[in-house]
């Protein structure tokens, strides 16, 4: 497989990815941001582009950098979150994808009570942990400092931050979605026993 192919075979599958994210109401409008290494090529990442929707995104609306965010190939400017993707990337060389994304349990439960506790049993088998990063503005230079340093836990693979959404590591695009969508059912459940005490 060539170069092109790959990436054009990646962009296919982000597209894919992210209009079954945003089915699942795992963000908003144009919220939210997913990236993931060109295979063959783990110094070579796609990562959405900025203001751009996931239930409408074209595989144009990737754009190829590396690992330090020169644009390689593609219009348009890559995703506010650039820095923690990389930063993620940099740090844990087996993930393949990260996802951020504005859902609304696993935001609310974290900024209302501060933790959100594993009550799911697929969650205790997916994930294991949750991590808790506290409010820095989205795009900052201190949210991705806080959020490169969360994630430099090898065993860390969802977090949720406060008053802002969540992110999700995996080792492909399909993989990190579907940790976010078991992230977010754990809210849910955990929203649901809390108001039946």
């Amino acid at each position: 497989m060539t170069d092109l192919d790959a990436i054009t075979g990646l962009q296919q599958e982000l597209v894919a990815v992210s209009r079954q994210i945003f089915a699942r109401n795992l963000t908003s409008a144009t919220s939210g941001n997913i990236s993931a290494r060109v295979p063959g090529h783990p110094e070579q990442v796609l990562i959405k582009a900025t203001g751009k929707s996931f239930g409408d995104v074209e595989p144009e609306d990737f754009l190829l950098v590396d690992l330090e965010g020169n644009i390689l190939a593609g219009l348009g400017k890559p995703s506010k979150e650039i820095r923690f993707h990389l930063g993620i990337m940099k740090a844990r060389p087996e993930v393949g994808a990260v996802f951020h994304g504005h859902s609304a349990y696993a935001t609310a439960y974290v900024t209302a009570r501060g933790d959100l506790p594993v009550v799911t049993a697929a969650a205790e088998g997916n994930l294991g942990k949750i991590g808790i990063i506290g409010f820095a503005p989205a795009g900052s230079v201190e949210l991705a400092e806080m959020v490169n340093r969360a994630f430099k836990d090898p065993e860390l693979k969802a977090a949720v931050m406060t008053r802002h959404g969540f992110i999700t590591v995996g080792p492909d695009v399909h993989r990190a979605f579907y940790l976010a969508d078991v992230l977010e059912d754990n809210a849910r459940v955990a929203f649901l026993m809390a108001q039946l005490g």
